[in-house]
C-alpha cells in the first residue's frame, strides 16, 4: 500500500515539475524514474548552470529522500558542501513530502546569487573605469581627440604583417547588417545532443547580432552550453580579429578556435549549442563539438585545408 502511494505522489510529482520547468525538464529514465533539471541563474544567456539529475526510489518520499548528483564544473569544495548541506536540511524538514521542487528553487537561489555578484562586481569595475577615464580626459586636448580612432579599438586582433595599415576610414557598426544563420542537423550521443550554427560575418559587431538571433529561440537559449568561435580577415588583408567563448564547457571554445585556423576558416563565426542529457562524456564531448562545427562548415563551403592525411599533412581542397 505505502508502494501504491509513493508512486502516485511520485507521478503527480513529476507531473508538476514537468509543467514548472518546462525545456529545463528531462527524462533520463523513466522505467527507474530518473529525470534531470538544468537550473540556470534565470539570465537571458545563463553563465551559472547546474545539472539536478534526481533518482526517486520506491521509498520516496514517505520514508527515503531522493538520490541525487550535481553536475557542475565550477561547483566544488566548501561550496559544494554548503549546497548539500542545505539539499539535506531541506529533507530533514520535510520528513515524508515531496521535496525536488525546493531543491531546485535552491539551487537556483544560489545561482542568482552568483549572477548578482557578477553584476555588481561589473559596475565596481566600470565605475573604477569611468573615473580613471575621466581623470585621464582633463589631461588631454579635445582638439587632439579623433573618435575615428574609436574604430580601431578591437581586442583579440594580430596581424601576419606589422607593418600594414588597416583601411584609414573603417565602417561604423550601423553599417553591418545581421547576417543569416545556417543550423546543422542536430544529433544526439549518450543522451546529449549537439547542433552547430554558422553565419558569414565581416565585423565584430556582429557576433552579438548573431547571438542575440539565435537566443530569440527559446530551445537554443536553454541549451546546458553554447560554445562559439570566430575568425575575421578584414578586407581580404593579412589582419585577424578572432575570437571565442567556453560558455562553462572549460576549454571547448578554444578547441573550437583551433578548428576554424586548421581549416583556414575567415569571416566566419560557428556557435556550438550543446543539451546535457545526464551522462558524463569525458573527452569526447571535445570531439562532438568540433564534429558538428566541422561538418557545418564542409557544408556551407568554409574547408580550405583538410588534414586527412594520416601522417597530419595539410592538403589543399
Amino acid at each position: 500500500m505505502e508502494r501504491e502511494d509513493n508512486l502516485t505522489r511520485q507521478a503527480d510529482e513529476v507531473e508538476a515539475l514537468a509543467a514548472i520547468y518546462a525545456d529545463e525538464w528531462c527524462v533520463v529514465d523513466a522505467v527507474s524514474h530518473v529525470y534531470c533539471i538544468q537550473v540556470t541563474d534565470g539570465q537571458v544567456k545563463p553563465k551559472w548552470k547546474i545539472c539536478l539529475q534526481v533518482h526517486m526510489p520506491e521509498e520516496y518520499p514517505t520514508t527515503a529522500p531522493p538520490q541525487y548528483q550535481l553536475t557542475c564544473p565550477w561547483l566544488r569544495g566548501d561550496e559544494r558542501s554548503q549546497l548539500e548541506a542545505k539539499l539535506d536540511e531541506i529533507y530533514i524538514e520535510n520528513l515524508g513530502e515531496n521535496i525536488i521542487y525546493q531543491w531546485v528553487e535552491e539551487i537556483r537561489n544560489l545561482l542568482v546569487q552568483k549572477a548578482d555578484e557578477d553584476n555588481q562586481d561589473a559596475a565596481e569595475v566600470e565605475n573604477r573605469f569611468k573615473n580613471v577615464t575621466m581623470e585621464l580626459m582633463d589631461d588631454i586636448d579635445d582638439s587632439d581627440y579623433d573618435d575615428s580612432d574609436e574604430d580601431f579599438l578591437l581586442p583579440e586582433i594580430y596581424s601576419r604583417h606589422p607593418d600594414e595599415v588597416l583601411d584609414p576610414e573603417p565602417k561604423k557598426n550601423e553599417d553591418y547588417d545581421s547576417p543569416p544563420i545556417t543550423h546543422g542537423e542536430p544529433f544526439t550521443e549518450r543522451r546529449s545532443t549537439f547542433q552547430a550554427h554558422l553565419a558569414p560575418i565581416t565585423h565584430k559587431c556582429q557576433v552579438k547580432m548573431v547571438l542575440d538571433k539565435l537566443f530569440e529561440n527559446r530551445k537554443i537559449v536553454n541549451a546546458t552550453h553554447n560554445i562559439f568561435a570566430y575568425r575575421i580577415i578584414p578586407n581580404g588583408c593579412s589582419v585577424v580579429i578572432q575570437g571565442c567563448e567556453d560558455d562553462g564547457e572549460t576549454h571547448a571554445g578554444s578547441r573550437l578556435l583551433h578548428l576554424l585556423k586548421i581549416i583556414d576558416a575567415a569571416n566566419v563565426m560557428v556557435v556550438v549549442s550543446r543539451w546535457f542529457g545526464g551522462i558524463l562524456l569525458g573527452p569526447d564531448r571535445f570531439k562532438h563539438i568540433n564534429n558538428a562545427a566541422r561538418q557545418l562548415c564542409d557544408q556551407c563551403g568554409y574547408i580550405k585545408v583538410k588534414t586527412d592525411d594520416k601522417h597530419g599533412r595539410k592538403n589543399k581542397k
